[in-house]
């Protein structure tokens, strides 16, 4: 086992490479003599090594892969742009590495694992003559939509779906139905010819192509979506929720803002937490209606959010909330979600959110963004019905006023026993004999059978 050698390649852009770090991170506690040499760019791989290596193992190997900018290329379409630029050389930019891994190292790679974006890894490893394993850092439903991106194009249509949001689809297998404007972007909507578009649609049609399909959820969740998904291919494999699975560490976790403290002056369930990600922070008027919906019902708060935002709230909100609200430039999010005051999390809907909402069983308020955003809302309010999607998709002050009252008050004792049997559920598949362990262990088998 010691010649084993798996190659490790990242999106590095957003979340995604840290997910897949704790997935790989898992799998080098579980298989110690196995070498992963983890490919990212320089700057990703800084990031995640130097921010968790206090759960590092040594036969994790970080390797820089060029991130496509032109020396002198002066950046300004955003993360658009930049993901383009990645791409265009990406496969000569990995090969090259892979090349260098493997003479630096001394072994042949035995196994590709890749985040699913990174679709034409699945040609690199059919070069190798060795196993390709995506991963899917989403839930199970955005992967299949991307699947069948073909069939729901042939059926909607692709000229713009303006004015047709509110249709409801239902041939879309393994969701009963859909909202239009709700499947994620770059399926009929948006520029379908923008480089990200154009990379999920082909990731969606090479999938099938790997030994296995590992994904960042657990099948108790979407069981007819998992059984769609195992009826196309070969090993379809929940091993997550990452978050449970392969948390990051908490040890050197500083309250520096004391959080803790201030919940535990607070009513069970009574807190609103309110924290978006990195990317998908409210505009000025919406964080202004949230502020003044706040100060208004006098809600107990705690609001995870950047300094320089803090300007867009209405004048004297700071002050006049400071006995019932507290708003700091950053959180221990897990921590905060586990309290017993906070009754609810208001975010983005993003997935890496949605799982934390659950493991924690605090209900959810949605303001979706882009990306799977919309669909995880759908699901959340729709399906598992463990929170509610804004009104209108937008924060307004009325709108935020009646999520906040059917959650804390209305509907409390209901969305907490809902999200609270998917918590247990949860944590029994992260269990020793639990769906994602088994799943694990047949992932670990594959690796080294290659």
């Amino acid at each position: 086992m010691s010649n084993f050698h798996v190659a490790v390649i990242a999106f590095p852009f957003a979340t995604h490479a840290g997910l897949l770090y704790g997935l790989v991170q898992r799998l080098a506690n579980t298989l110690p003599n196995v070498t992963f040499t983890f490919f990212s760019t320089k700057n990703s791989n800084s990031s995640i090594f130097n921010s968790q290596n206090c759960y590092s193992n040594t036969n994790v190997k970080p390797y820089d892969v060029s991130d496509g900018v032109p020396k002198g290329h002066v950046l300004g379409g955003g993360l658009e742009e930049i993901i383009g630029l990645f791409f265009k050389s990406a496969k000569q930019n990995i090969d090259n590495a892979m090349i260098s891994a493997e003479n630096d190292s001394g072994k042949k790679i035995t196994c590709v694992i890749a985040d699913a974006f990174m679709w034409f890894t699945s040609d690199m490893a059919e070069e190798c003559n060795v196993n390709w394993i995506p991963v899917w850092t989403s839930a199970a439903g955005s992967l299949s939509v991307h699947v069948d991106t073909d069939l729901i194009r042939e059926n909607v249509g692709i000229q713009g779906i303006d004015g047709r949001e509110d249709e409801v689809l239902n041939f879309i297998a393994g969701i009963s139905e859909v909202r239009l404007g709700d499947l994620p972007g770059g399926v009929v909507s948006g520029d379908l010819k923008s480089p990200f578009s154009m990379m999920l649609h082909k990731m969606g049609k090479t999938i099938g192509k790997g030994k296995a399909i590992s994904i960042n959820s657990f099948e108790e969740l979407d069981p007819q979506m998992v059984q769609y998904l195992k009826s196309k291919f070969n090993n379809i494999l929940n091993v997550g929720p990452f978050n449970l699975t392969s948390p990051p560490p908490l040890a050197n976790v500083v309250d520096k803002y004391d959080c803790i403290e201030w919940l535990n002056h607070q009513e069970p369930n009574s807190v609103a937490y309110i924290g978006f990600g990195t990317v998908a922070t409210p505009p000025p008027n919406e964080l202004e209606a949230m502020a003044q919906a706040l100060e208004d019902k006098k809600i107990p708060f705690l609001w995870s959010i950047k300094e320089n935002f803090m300007s867009h709230f209405p004048k004297g909100f700071l002050e006049k909330t400071s006995e019932y609200g507290k708003v700091v430039p950053w959180v221990p999010q897990v921590q905060v979600l586990e309290h017993s005051a906070v009754g609810v999390f208001i975010n983005h809907s993003g997935w890496n959110s949605v799982l934390e909402s659950i493991a924690s069983g605090v209900p959810i308020i949605c303001r979706p963004f882009f990306g799977d955003h919309h669909l995880n809302a759908w699901m959340v309010e729709k399906v598992w019905k463990i929170g509610v999607k804004i009104e209108g998709g937008v924060f307004t002050k009325s709108g935020t006023i009646d999520a906040l009252e059917f959650v804390l008050s209305k509907n409390k004792e209901e969305l907490k026993e809902q999200i609270g049997m998917y918590k247990e559920l949860a944590l029994k598949a992260v269990g020793t004999s639990g769906s994602s362990t088994q799943n694990f262990n047949n992932l670990v088998e594959i690796i080294t059978s290659c």
